[in-house]
């Protein structure tokens, strides 16, 4: 399954997607413990890119990763499940745009360890987005 879209459309796709997931999310939290929702939604998702890897013919690409991919991988899955729980208990306590807003202030943070652990060199213009998403944080954290 390899679909030509290229950086910039599977990153819009995934923009798309996460707002999706947040609007959704906060609707299937409605009088539901955080941790059981998240569990839900991680079980979808399991399920999901197991149909994908499947209809795709990847198993063997699964069975081919190194004990170095595992490692980073697992990592990334740990990362991500407590992400995950800390953005649903957020969504709970307060609204999806304040949620959302906040928790896209991680990409100061990626752009900042991707310069001192992946060796990228950011250009001006990507430090003034950079900047300004955290202006956008800022305000919108600053309100009650």
């Amino acid at each position: 399954m390899s679909f030509a879209l290229g950086w910039l459309g599977w990153a819009l796709l995934s923009a798309l997607f996460a707002a999706l997931t947040a609007i959704l999310a906060k609707l299937g939290l409605a009088d539901a413990d955080a941790d059981a929702a998240t569990w839900a939604r991680t079980t979808m998702i399991l399920l999901c890119i197991s149909a994908v890897v499947s209809l795709s013919g990847k198993w063997s690409a699964v069975l081919q990763l190194t004990q170095r991919q595992w490692l980073f991988l697992v990592l990334s899955g740990i990362a991500a499940a407590a992400s995950w729980l800390c953005y649903f208990r957020a969504l709970q306590a307060g609204t999806v745009t304040q949620v959302s807003v906040v928790d896209r202030g991680s990409l100061a943070i990626v752009v900042l360890l991707s310069v001192l652990l992946l060796d990228e060199r950011p250009q001006p213009r990507e430090w003034i987005g950079v900047a300004l998403g955290l202006v956008g944080v800022g305000l919108v954290a600053s309100t009650k």
